[in-house]
């Protein structure tokens, strides 16, 4: 009875740290999320790029444009120079038929790939400017250029170098306040340190539940993986309510809930990749402990690749195969990025040595030759039934 009490405490404490491992990485999901959006100015770039692609931003901010441009430069005198004295008068309507086509012309001005890369380069731009100012400090706003979009439109309308002719910072967007500094500092570098400090914490609690769990590693290995997988829904889920949440809140109309939608979908579609990428983690963990199982299905598919693994060259030549074809499909964020690359490698190797000795000490004499022999006698009974008429 006293080795049963035990053997509960122990489970318990294996369950414990692997319940505070998925709640310490389901925070990392949303930290590594934040400092990857927020930090890197490749992935600020390229979701920028991608928000000005939809069509309900698009309309969003070529609205913001035209607003930007009608109230901030005197169109109407501007029409007015360019037309002759006796036509003069009819500046005041000319200018409110283009303001009223102006819409219209800046989203199809938006579409253009050029008018894209602008967008794309200002942000890039801003981006570096905001991480400089973080790291090195100065007395100059963050501020994000749309002069040169805000030019494209007056190309559109009739009136050049529109940017030029709006008051100063008119066609900027601060982004940070040099006030907000010490602040963003303080918030970067604490994100910095969370991404990967709870990652690895996450790690750490499931490899002391795995090594605790004396005699039965295979179940604990298991219950990482199904809570890897948990992790992962749960980010899903999250990330949904949270979107709706935010719609509802930030949306004065119901005109513009599509735009906001969106750009929440947008700005965390890494957070869908980093909450898909547990679920396929898990998955794998979870087939890993079925494969490497003492009976049923886990034992037969095992045997089966038994004479691939008892030859180690052949063993990782099959292990080379798989991670080429992973790293070609790259079905997660890691796959793509050189340190998580590293650890899955590692990983790989490690699984692929304790499977090989399960192997080895279960089927000791499936050799190749022993292997094909099975192989053709299965071949040879499945023809025969095949073969044999209907009863």
């Amino acid at each position: 009875m006293a080795e049963t009490k035990a053997t509960r405490r122990h489970r318990g404490w294996v369950t414990l740290l692997v319940v505070l491992g998925a709640i310490v990485l389901f925070l990392s999901s949303f930290a590594l999320w934040a400092k990857r959006q927020l930090l890197e100015t490749n992935t600020w770039a390229d979701t920028s790029s991608k928000l000005l692609e939809n069509e309900d931003i698009r309309t969003e901010v070529a609205g913001f444009l035209v607003d930007t441009l009608f109230s901030q430069a005197d169109v109407q005198g501007e029409i007015e120079q360019a037309l002759p004295p006796r036509a003069a008068p009819a500046a005041g309507v000319i200018a409110g038929a283009i303001r009223n086509a102006a819409d219209d012309l800046a989203v199809k001005a938006l579409e253009r790939p050029k008018a894209q890369q602008l967008w794309e380069e200002a942000n890039r731009n801003a981006h570096k400017s905001l991480l400089q100012l973080v790291k090195e400090g100065g007395d100059q706003d963050v501020t994000l250029d749309v002069g040169a979009l805000v030019d494209q439109l007056g190309d559109q309308v009739g009136l050049q170098d529109a940017a030029s002719k709006l008051p100063p910072d008119a066609a900027q967007i601060t982004i940070l306040h040099t006030d907000d500094l010490q602040a963003a500092q303080d918030a970067i570098d604490l994100l910095e340190a969370l991404a990967w400090a709870l990652l690895v914490l996450a790690l750490l609690l499931f490899a002391a539940a795995i090594y605790l769990a004396a005699g039965w590693r295979r179940e604990a290995l298991r219950s990482v993986g199904i809570a890897f997988i948990a992790v992962g829904i749960a980010v899903l889920v999250v990330r949904d309510v949270a979107g709706n949440i935010l719609t509802d809140k930030l949306a004065d109309t119901a005109s513009v809930e599509p735009a906001i939608s969106a750009t929440w979908s947008i700005a965390t579609s890494l957070l869908t990749e980093i909450g898909g990428a547990g679920i396929f983690y898990g998955i794998v963990i979870v087939l890993g402990t079925w494969l490497a199982g003492p009976t049923g299905l886990g034992r037969s598919a095992r045997r089966a690749i038994a004479p691939v693994l008892h030859e180690r060259r052949t063993a990782y030549a099959a292990l080379l195969v798989v991670l080429l074809l992973l790293f070609w499909w790259a079905p997660t964020p890691g796959f793509q990025r050189v340190l998580p690359s590293i650890l899955l490698i590692v990983l790989s190797v490690i699984g692929l040595e304790a499977l090989r000795g399960q192997a080895i000490r279960d089927f000791p004499d499936e050799t190749w030759e022993a292997g094909a022999q099975r192989w053709r006698d299965s071949g040879r009974s499945l023809l025969d039934r095949r073969s044999k008429p209907d009863q």
